[in-house]
């Protein structure tokens, strides 16, 4: 008993001494040094400063971090680009107060560089994190020696100044780290423009990435809405002296931090007490709205609606060519040229992010009213605007207006844009018109145009009956349904299609699925197409067909399979496609139940940057579905044999005979027939037959752990227990042996944290709660960037009992190729 007293009084003791050391030890000075594997900590023991070596490097950084978080967040580094060799380091205060960083041999690897000097120098970390050299008991930051706030690394504190000293010409700017193992500064940066008004521009370089915009009184033009956050308040000052910007925490007891990732992103983290952890609460760039003159100049882009860019009115593509193509960087040019003065008037645009402001003039006390008349007598005014989002100020724009976001949900601000008088009145008219008289043109034109597309059928019936054929069009029973853009499906006679595929000669079949066989044919002229012919047997019928006709003659993307044409004739229901020959996806991945001229082919033919360009467009094509395509579109039945590959092994999604229509208001729908392929079924629509974007999102994160692993998820079996891939592949996630799934075929060729990164989004894709699953566009740019990705959860169907298949069951192709089908109404 004598002895555990004497151990507690000894280890009480100790602990006495490592606090007063800890609570002493946050200044130095030049008597007293900081070496390497001692720490400076802050009076309130939120941040530390010492020596660390990050992920993988051997070099040495003198750093700060906060002093709670056990995974070491750091928020600044003295010697970014000058590591040092060994852990022999020492920080020094001179007497002339200058911070230096010396090596082993006494050589100078940092220094503060600080140019006024003090007479009692003293270096202390303060608890916002800011490592300051002043003069004694000097309070006054504006009085510091030097600080490092003013040079910020990859991380975006409270109270730091984003900005400019004007007196001193000192640029505050954030730029982020090469890699997650080397703090140097790689090409990404954030920082403050002063040309016109002030406003923050994320460079990758010298080329503007993105822009946050320009301060409107209240936040920054970017975001539609000020930030809905009570804990944080936002200052943005500019004078004779200063332009910047900074925020402050309300709640001292809170952390929070903006930070610029290798890949450019700015993403704002908050520390969560409950779970000692750092939660992403924001990303900037989160969509293609972003990025920085999209459009090109005098244009609009919205990510709501398709194509995403759109000219102003009273304004014309550039090059009308690319603009259709998909390339708006020219941007658009005016219809009519500017009359200038009295010729001219403004077009308002409401709900808007204003136009870039480097070219911009302003004044803080003019009225709207007063701000109008000067931009009218100024012929190079091309728009104005309130400064004050308030309702104050004057903003003018001189030149073009560049890099202009459409908020559809609301918010954002008005814009005044210049128009010639004439062209205005056209617009108005236009506006005017479509308001009144438009619904009583579109009932007159609907009824025209429903009565010569039945005259046309008739005589098409007709002349097809005298030759001896019946046939059907394709289109017939939908021309209620936005008539506008539709175009008759080419019709190919069912004479044509035998001929291409040999009478569907069993030599020609190139698989099978839940709508019927697929043939390969060649028309005459040599023409390669892939022929679909519904069963008998099938469970899909008429319903199934037109959805799909329907549905993918309205779709044009690259990742979309193409439909040539359809066929309904006498028993027969056929849809012609683009041939693919490099048959489906599954006929790669799942090389353990096929057949190849050599062992290796399959592996060969689909090395991991083929995968990863795979993943990508399968990615790609799904976001079109879900958001940028003129319908949102649920596909339903998205799997493996569903991803079909051309030539140069680029995806197109097919089969659409599932898919539903979603309005631009609905999320969700749900149906008591359920339909589709079990493996690849979301838990929700399984069990609840509720179905939504998510539903697809789930089944793209089946089929990126398929193509990871090479292993069918319905089926999967391992010899230590009886769970289904995604059983599987969260089991070793939560072991951290994530290597383990990955397929050995795709070592020699594979990135790994590449291939680790997507184990990651496929597992995200699969959480089993639907609102925890990211959308399209998000998974696009975890795929495409280096942000930080949130921790997976459990995955939906999280174990299945494997039942081995019969021999006789067994197909040279995937299992998952068959669908369960069920007839429903739509």
């Amino acid at each position: 008993m004598q002895a555990l007293r004497r151990l507690f009084v000894c280890s009480l003791l100790i602990s006495c001494i490592r606090i007063s050391t800890t609570t002493a030890l946050d200044t130095i000075t030049p008597s007293r040094s900081m070496r390497d594997g001692e720490t400076l900590v802050s009076a309130g023991g939120s941040f530390e400063l010492g020596f660390f070596s990050p992920g993988a490097s051997k070099g040495r950084y003198l750093g700060i971090w906060y002093s709670f978080d056990t995974d070491t967040v750091i928020v600044w580094v003295a010697n970014r680009e000058t590591p040092l060799g060994d852990s022999s380091g020492v920080l020094k205060v001179t007497e002339q107060g200058v911070l230096v960083l010396l090596n082993s041999s006494n050589s100078m690897k940092w220094t503060s560089n600080s140019s006024r000097t003090a007479g009692n120098p003293v270096s202390q970390l303060m608890d916002s994190g800011n490592l300051v050299l002043k003069d004694g008991n000097e309070t006054n930051p504006d009085s510091f020696l030097w600080q490092s706030f003013d040079y910020p690394c990859d991380t975006f504190l409270p109270e730091m100044k984003l900005g400019w000293d004007l007196v001193t010409g000192l640029d505050r700017y954030a730029s982020s780290w090469k890699s997650t193992d080397d703090p140097a500064p790689a090409e990404f940066s954030v920082g403050m423009d002063r040309r016109g008004l002030p406003q923050v521009f994320i460079m990758k370089g010298a080329k503007i990435m993105a822009r946050g915009g320009s301060w409107n009184g209240l936040y920054f033009t970017a975001y539609p809405y000020p930030p809905q956050n009570t804990a944080l308040e936002y200052e943005f000052v500019l004078n004779k002296d200063e332009v910047y910007y900074e925020y402050r925490l309300l709640n001292t007891s809170m952390f929070s931090r903006y930070m610029l990732t290798p890949s450019g992103i700015v993403q704002r983290f908050r520390w969560v007490y409950q779970t000692h952890s750092w939660e992403l609460s924001s990303a900037f760039q989160a969509d293609q709205c972003e990025n920085y003159a999209l459009c090109g100049a005098y244009s609009s882009c919205s990510i709501n609606v398709s194509p995403i860019c759109a000219c102003l009115k009273g304004f014309v593509p550039k090059s009308p060519k690319d603009w259709n193509l998909g390339y708006w960087s020219d941007g658009c040019v005016r219809k009519i040229p500017l009359a200038c003065s009295s010729g001219d008037r403004f077009l308002t645009y409401t709900g808007v992010k204003l136009p870039d402001t480097s070219s911009s003039w302003f004044d803080k006390s003019m009225s709207l009213k007063e701000c109008n008349g000067l931009c009218l007598n100024n012929c190079s005014c091309t728009a104005y605007a309130n400064l004050d989002i308030r309702g104050t100020g004057c903003l003018l724009w001189f030149g073009s207006l560049i890099d202009i976001k459409e908020f559809t949900a609301g918010g954002g601000q008005d814009l005044y844009i210049r128009i010639e008088a004439s062209e205005l009145d056209r617009i108005e008219r236009k506006s005017t018109f479509k308001k009144k008289k438009l619904p009583r043109i579109l009932i007159g034109s609907a009824v025209f145009l429903v009565f010569t597309i039945a005259l046309i059928l008739y005589i098409r019936k007709r002349k097809l009956r005298n030759q001896g054929v019946r046939s059907i069009d394709c289109t017939k029973d939908y021309l209620g349904e936005d008539r506008e853009d539709m175009e008759l499906t080419p019709l190919f006679d069912l004479s044509t299609v035998a001929k291409a595929t040999n009478d569907f000669s069993s030599s020609n079949k190139l698989g099978e699925g839940g709508f019927g066989n697929v043939y390969k044919g060649t028309l005459i002229g040599g023409k390669e197409i892939a022929v679909k012919r519904l069963s008998k047997n099938s469970g899909q019928g008429m319903i199934e067909f037109k959805n799909e006709v329907i549905l993918i003659a309205r779709l044009q993307h690259r990742n979309l399979v193409k439909l040539l044409g359809c066929c309904v004739q006498e028993e027969e229901k056929i849809l012609i496609y683009e041939f693919m020959p490099n048959k489906s996806l599954d006929f790669f991945i799942f090389i353990n139940s096929l057949k190849f001229s050599s062992d290796q082919e399959g592996q060969r033919l689909l090395d991991w940057p083929t995968c990863f360009h795979i993943i990508g467009g399968i990615a790609r094509g799904l976001l079109y579905l879900h958001q940028d395509s003129r319908l949102r579109i649920i596909h339903r039945d998205l799997k493996a044999s569903n991803i079909l590959l051309d030539n140069s092994m680029n995806p197109k999604i097919s089969d659409f005979g599932l898919a539903k229509t979603f309005g631009s208001d609905q999320s969700r729908g749900n149906t008591n027939r359920v339909v589709g392929t079990f493996g690849y079924m979301s838990p929700e629509y399984a069990v609840d037959g509720i179905f939504s974007m998510k539903s697809d999102v789930f089944s793209f994160g089946v089929i990126l752990l398929e193509i990871l692993s090479r292993k069918k998820n319905r089926g999967f079996s391992h010899p230590d227990h009886h769970l289904n891939l995604l059983g599987h592949a969260w089991t070793l996630w939560i072991q951290d042996k994530q290597r383990e799934l990955i397929d050995t075929t795709l070592y020699d060729s594979c990135n790994i944290s590449e291939v680790l990164r997507c184990l990651h989004v496929g597992l995200l894709c699969v959480q089993r709660i639907p609102e925890d699953r990211p959308n399209m566009s998000y998974v696009v740019l975890m795929l495409s960037s280096d942000i930080t990705l949130p921790p997976p959860k459990q995955p939906g169907f999280y174990t299945e009992r494997s039942v081995p298949e019969s021999p006789s069951r067994k197909r040279p192709f995937s299992v998952n190729y068959c669908s369960t089908t069920v007839i429903e109404a739509r």
